[in-house]
């Protein structure tokens, strides 16, 4: 008998996964223009590597909590950002310990691993506040080429359904295959028997995507889609809306001077550097 919080657990990662793709968890990053949130991810994904000092870096980090508790973070990204930087923390002290390595060794990894983590929370609180069109266009509007904000907006906009299509494929081979006879140690030939049907699905989802793409560029072009890439008023109409307001310029002053007091705070109190 199959138990029913098995498939709520799928659903449940299908609907994380969408909720993160189209931005629909709110969040002060939602609201703002996204040019500002594409500068304020760079500031923060920038500044770390400046500095090697841990006061500073441990501040930045905690600055990156704070950002993505603003944001609105779902909790299957945090619960695979936290399991990362477990498996990373043990990772650095096993290193450390095979090849030979004492305290400082530890320390150099471990602010290595403070300058990733800082990053990675930064990323998370800006691309989960973007939905694919206002990535899209904030890339445009930073003089990206045409082809590629449309790249990305499409490969956004795709990730939600191929994840809803390798579900339904896998679920129809998993109905249509005979369930194995024993199912050995811990289950090994079940797991064994659903990676074969894993690989087995990406064949009729590529064939699948491959008409979607085919469909999309047909209907693309119907629409002009090659004229507006040249014609400039189509770019001037489509990023028409772009406004930088008063909530934006805060936001960046605010933390500009985070930033700024982190620096100070670690210049006062260096930790081990």
């Amino acid at each position: 008998m199959r138990r029913h919080h098995d498939v709520l657990s799928v659903e449940w990662v299908k609907l994380e996964l969408i909720r993160t793709a189209y931005a629909t968890r709110g969040g002060l990053f939602s609201t703002l223009d996204p040019r500002m949130v594409v500068i304020w991810y760079l500031v923060l994904a920038i500044v770390p590597w400046f500095t090697h000092n841990l006061t500073t870096l441990a501040g930045l980090f905690l600055l990156g909590c704070v950002s993505v508790a603003i944001a609105r973070v779902g909790p299957l990204l945090l619960g695979l950002f936290i399991i990362g930087l477990g498996i990373e923390t043990v990772y650095v002290f096993i290193a450390a310990w095979l090849f030979g390595g004492d305290l400082n060794t530890v320390i150099a990894l471990a602010e290595l691993t403070l300058k990733l983590g800082a990053v990675s929370l930064a990323s998370m609180a800006a691309f989960v506040s973007l939905d694919p069109e206002k990535l899209s266009d904030a890339m445009l509007a930073f003089r990206m080429p045409h082809m590629v904000t449309f790249g990305v907006s499409y490969g956004y906009r795709m990730l939600p359904i191929l994840i809803e299509q390798f579900s339904t494929v896998f679920e129809n081979y998993r109905l249509r295959s005979a369930p194995v006879a024993k199912k050995g140690l811990l289950g090994w030939r079940v797991l064994a028997q659903w990676c074969r049907l894993a690989v087995l699905t990406f064949y009729p989802i590529f064939l699948n995507t491959a008409k979607s793409v085919r469909t999309t560029v047909e209907s693309l072009e119907a629409r002009g889609f090659t004229y507006a890439t040249v014609d400039g008023r189509g770019r001037q109409i489509r990023l028409a809306y772009l406004r930088f307001t008063g909530k934006d310029w805060a936001v960046l002053g605010v933390t500009l001077a985070l930033v700024a007091l982190v620096f100070w705070a670690g210049s006062l109190a260096p930790l081990y550097r």
